[in-house]
This record gives C-alpha cells, sequence and structure tokens, in this order.
C-alpha cells in the first residue's frame, strides 16, 4: 500500500526542498508558498486556516492546531478544549493572532499528547503561522463588495461546518 495516500503531510508538500542557503526566500512551514498562493488568490479563509494548522501539525509533531475567530463562539471554544482534554490531550499553545497594530484577529490554540511547551524552533513556526493566518483574515476582512458570496460558519476553523452561500452569484 502506498505511504502517501494516508499521509496528510504529502499534500502540503512535505520531501519538496523548502530551506535553501542560496535561495533568498526560506519557508519556514510545509506548504506555506501553497498557502500564500491561497491568500493571494482569495480561497476561502476556513480552507486556508484549516491549511495553516494542518501545516503547523505537519512540522511540529504530536500537535493539533486550532485557529478562532473573535465572532466565534466562546462555548464552542470551551467544548474544543473539553474534548481536548477527554482525548488525554494537554494545554500546548494558546497565542493571539493579531494584526500589525495590534488588532485582534484569531486565536491559535494548540493542543499535544506530551504536556511539554513549544521548543525555539517550534516557537519561529508558531509565529510564522500567526502571520500567515493574520494576513489571511486581514486579507478575507478587506475583501471586496458586499454582493460577493459569503457562508455561513460554525465553530473554529479546523472543522468547519458550512450551511452553504448565503448569496449565489
Amino acid at each position: 500500500m502506498d505511504e502517501k495516500e494516508f499521509d496528510p503531510c504529502a499534500s502540503l508538500g512535505k520531501g519538496k526542498e523548502r530551506c535553501n542557503a542560496d535561495s533568498e526566500t526560506q519557508y519556514l512551514l510545509i506548504g506555506e508558498e501553497k498557502l500564500l498562493q491561497s491568500i493571494t488568490v482569495r480561497a476561502p479563509l476556513p480552507q486556508i486556516l484549516n491549511e495553516i494548522c494542518s501545516a503547523l501539525d505537519c512540522e511540529i509533531s504530536n500537535v493539533v492546531s486550532f485557529i478562532s475567530l473573535p465572532e466565534d463562539d466562546e462555548s464552542e471554544r470551551a467544548a474544543v478544549a473539553m474534548n481536548a482534554a477527554l482525548f488525554g490531550l494537554y494545554d500546548f499553545c494558546s497565542e493571539e493572532v493579531a494584526a500589525g497594530d495590534g488588532e485582534a484577529l484569531g486565536t491559535l490554540q494548540m493542543y499535544s499528547g506530551i504536556l511539554r511547551d513549544p521548543a525555539a524552533g517550534e516557537r519561529q513556526l508558531i509565529e510564522r503561522a500567526k502571520w500567515l493566518a493574520a494576513m489571511a483574515i486581514k486579507r478575507h476582512n478587506e475583501a471586496g463588495p458586499p454582493s460577493m458570496c459569503r457562508t455561513t460558519r460554525k465553530g473554529p476553523a479546523r472543522g468547519r461546518m458550512f450551511e452553504g452561500p448565503i448569496c449565489m452569484n
């Protein structure tokens, strides 16, 4: 059986050369170039946030990441934390996703199967993920005319449920 068939990191470009001393741009997260392209072409925000979490989960082993937005229901965030504890996961990292001007755009919550704090290299990955999430959320919030289709969301970014478009163009 093909191992890549079940590898969640395969679609993110794991194995593709990411960092090269000779290159001008160093990508810290798996698939960061793809994430930047998704942000540029205005892919749906939940999709981008889920890809950021997946990239972070692949880079830092034994973690599960979620990005919630300020308008997300507080009780749903509490339910995620409670479910993580039920599955034996520990709080690994909880950080605010903020714009350059300090505006709160969301929260990155990470859980781990091992009780520990992020290492220095992992902190760098977390900061990069927060920066990408902030860029995606900011771009989404500044999106074009109100006539564009919007979707109704429920729950944190990872595992969001969509009820469907509010409008059809």
